[in-house]
């Protein structure tokens, strides 16, 4: 028996999608139901086609609408979307080209080209389309991929409150689907005793047909609801019971907490780290103590060329041997501190209540918890059940906004917007009716009606022959002649009705005639027909800039957030380019890094964790004139704004790389290039040799002219020497005469006294 909880939440949800499958909704269903059955060229009623044929009156329609509506599509999807993530700061600028690569690669894997294609004609025919992002769980063998697709519009019902046109402010979203047991016991194995217990019906209960005012039996088109009312098992080939499943997307306050954990280094990392740094440091010693001894070397060096005086030498040495120990000192402290950083590294990180509460619990997590910041952010819950007492499953989805994005095509404030078909659905009526008519009336004057008196003709005879040409035909004599009835003439405005009504189509639409190629219609010149695209593609485009581009780039923020909680691990895919040569390219992303033990320390474009936004590249969608592009691109190469390397590439000639490679000016001067360069090279080779024998005659021309002076100031040093020997010795001459002279002088004086006194 299913727990009380769960038949609770499964009743919530039935009853939910009760109150949102209101009279305006089912009033919204029927009208586009219609205009969906005009598209599809169901445009009469039964009742409609039985009174028309009673009448006599042809049935048939001209069918006006299917072709504007394949044209806006074309105008719409005529490429495929790319969206621009742009960083929030430097270290995320290349994870968020990545993110633009994956975009790609998930649009590829997804079909998206065919399943947007979808999308916009459920915008126009049915007034609003459905992309669903979701996660395969079971693709790239169990890792994983975001995957996009298309959820039929009747089956979604939202919130009547909501008053945003991407729903954005809705309180549910429901997908409602009838399914048989061996359909979801396929899609979700794991749940099969649930689905196996659950009590379904053997009709579908699914509303279209009812919505639909078409005659099932002789309607052209078979739409799902008609196909799909009875099931068999294809095991047993019984009736197989349909269920009802209800997806409810909610949002809801999920708390979360902002860690921070101290993060310590087991015993045996740390006497790694310690033994590693003892090393380092050693070898910072020896590197350092060699440096001093070469300072040493080069210090003696220069005392010995008697460049530097023994007490400089010895000062320059005694500097060097303390900036070395400073050093070495530095280079220590540096490594402590690593070390200690390692011991108290804080990392933070953001973790659901419940894993905090788990990791508070433990004795390590009430250890190394620095701080815990509690916090509520919006997510998205969904909740799948049965009926009104199964409950399959209930998850929280990474994403803050809702998964399913619409694409509308006239909102109306309200959950239900209109198609682009409404407006065309009385026009079509106004044209099928004037042919009809014109037609009958037609039908009418070729095929007579006669007026005759009872018995005066052979009646089987008038049906058969009457209208065949050349026929003879007779009447019983005594009775009047049979009188023909003229249908009476139709007025010549009405034969207008049907060009004015083609006109008011086109103009009501905004597609004409020259846009499908209606040569008939088209401007006499080619700049006229530019313009005549350009005017006329204004309405689709500001359709585009208002409603499907801003859907388009909130289908990109869903998109990153589910992408970014998948994308986890490392992965290394190839996409296509989007250029004119396709060419393919390997992208990578979440590498990790390893540390010199060989375990992984982080990542490099780590996805999961890069901040950035996404911006939908506007008109990437729309169609591209090749012919006026061509042009253009010819005028520019004319001009010589660009080369033939670009002109090539937008032209669809075949076989234009090989082109390129051969006559492609870029090639020719690429090997005209390379030729100067070889020739460059030989004359660089003969001018440094050159140079180089001129520097090393210089060399020894500076050497001779050197000695020569050195020589010159020799002699003339020597020279000098000899004159300043020669005076001195003069000088020394003279003074030795002076002195004998004086002394001499001294002594005859001295005698000369020494006799007076004798005397």
């Amino acid at each position: 028996m299913p727990r009380q909880s769960d038949k609770k939440k499964a009743d919530i949800n039935k009853r939910l999608w009760e109150q949102s499958n209101g009279s305006s909704r089912q009033k919204w269903q029927k009208v586009n139901q219609r205009g969906y059955d005009f598209y599809l060229n169901e445009q009469l009623t039964g009742a409609e086609r039985d009174a028309i044929e009673s009448s006599g009156m042809p049935s048939f329609i001209i069918n006006r609408i299917t072709p504007v509506i394949e044209m806006m599509k074309y105008f719409v999807s005529a490429n495929d979307p790319r969206w621009q993530a742009v960083g929030s700061e430097g270290s995320d600028t290349d994870v968020a080209a990545v993110h633009s690569d994956i975009a790609d690669y998930c649009w590829y894997l997804s079909n998206g080209k065919s399943i947007y294609g979808h999308v916009i004609q459920d915008a126009l025919t049915k007034s609003v389309g459905f992309f669903l992002v979701d996660v395969n769980p079971d693709l790239d063998q169990g890792m994983g991929e975001v995957v996009l697709k298309r959820v039929e519009p009747f089956d979604v019902f939202v919130d009547p409150m909501s008053t945003d046109f991407l729903f954005r402010d809705a309180s549910y979203v429901i997908i409602k689907k009838d399914l048989t047991k061996t359909q979801l016991m396929s899609l979700y194995p794991d749940y099969k005793r649930k689905i196996k217990k659950a009590e379904g019906q053997t009709m579908s209960s699914r509303g279209g047909v009812m919505f639909s005012d078409r005659n099932l039996g002789t309607s052209d088109a078979i739409l799902p609801d008609e196909v799909g009312i009875q099931a068999y098992d294809p095991l047993t080939a019984e009736e197989d019971e349909m269920l009802e499943i209800f997806e409810t997307y909610q949002k809801v306050k999920v708390p979360y907490y902002n860690v921070f954990i101290k993060v310590l280094p087991s015993a045996q990392e740390m006497a790694e780290i310690r033994e590693q740094a003892e090393k380092e440091i050693e070898n910072f010693v020896k590197e350092t103590e060699v440096s001093v001894k070469e300072t040493e070397a080069s210090v003696q060096q220069s005392v010995e060329r008697g460049e530097m005086i023994p007490e400089r030498a010895a000062l320059e040495i005694e500097k060097a041997v303390q900036e070395a120990k400073a050093t070495i000192e530095q280079h220590r402290q540096s490594v402590i501190s690593k070390i200690e950083d390692v011991q108290s590294r804080v990392e933070n990180s953001v973790l659901p209540e419940d894993a905090y509460k788990e990791l508070a619990a433990t004795e390590a997590g009430q250890k190394n918890i620095v701080e815990a910041i509690k916090f509520y952010d919006t997510r998205v819950k969904l909740t799948c059940t049965i009926g009104n007492n199964v409950l399959l499953w209930e998850m929280i989805l990474p994403c803050t906004e809702y998964p399913i994005v619409p694409f509308m095509y006239t909102w109306t404030g309200t959950p239900h917007p209109m198609s682009a078909v409404s407006p065309l659905v009385g026009k079509q009526q106004e044209l099928n009716k004037a042919h009809q008519l014109m037609i009958h009336n037609a039908n009418l004057a070729s095929n007579l009606r006669w007026l005759y008196e009872e018995g005066s003709v052979p009646e089987e005879e008038w049906e058969q022959y009457s209208s065949a040409p050349g026929a003879l035909l007779k009447y019983r004599s005594g009775f009047a002649p049979p009188t023909p009835v003229q249908p009476l003439p139709l007025n010549q405005a009405f034969f207008e009705l049907t060009s004015v009504g083609r006109s008011d189509m086109e103009y009501l639409s905004g597609i004409y005639s020259s846009m499908q190629g209606d040569v008939g219609t088209q401007h006499e010149t080619y700049r006229g027909l530019l313009a005549a695209d350009e005017y006329g593609t204004r309405r689709i485009k500001a359709w585009m800039e208002s409603t499907i581009e801003p859907a388009l780039e909130h289908l990109g923020k869903v998109f990153k957030e589910m992408a970014q909680n998948t994308y986890t691990a490392h992965k290394v895919f190839r996409i296509i380019q989007p250029s004119a040569l396709q060419e393919e390219r390997t992208v990578e992303m979440n590498i990790p890094i390893y540390n010199d033990m060989g375990e992984a320390i982080g990542k490099w474009k780590d996805y999961a964790s890069a901040r950035f936004d996404v911006r939908i590249v506007s008109g990437s969608t729309l169609p591209v004139n090749r012919w006026a592009l061509l042009e253009e691109y010819f005028r520019w190469f004319q001009a010589g704004l660009i080369d033939d390397v670009a002109m090539l590439a937008e032209t669809d000639v075949r076989g234009k790389e090989n082109i390129l490679k051969r006559k492609s000016v870029y090639t020719q001067l690429q090997s005209q290039l390379e030729e100067m360069e070889a020739l460059l090279k030989d004359r660089d080779g003969t001018i440094e040799t050159l140079s180089r024998q001129v520097i090393q005659s210089g060399i020894r021309t500076k050497i001779k002219d050197a000695e020569s002076e050195v020589d010159r100031d020799l002699g003339e040093t020597k020279s000098q020497q000899k004159f300043l020997r020669n005076m001195l010795r003069g000088e020394l001459d003279m003074m030795k005469r002076e002195m004998t002279r004086q002394v001499k002088n001294a002594v005859d004086q001295e005698k000369i006294k020494a006799q007076k006194q004798k005397s």
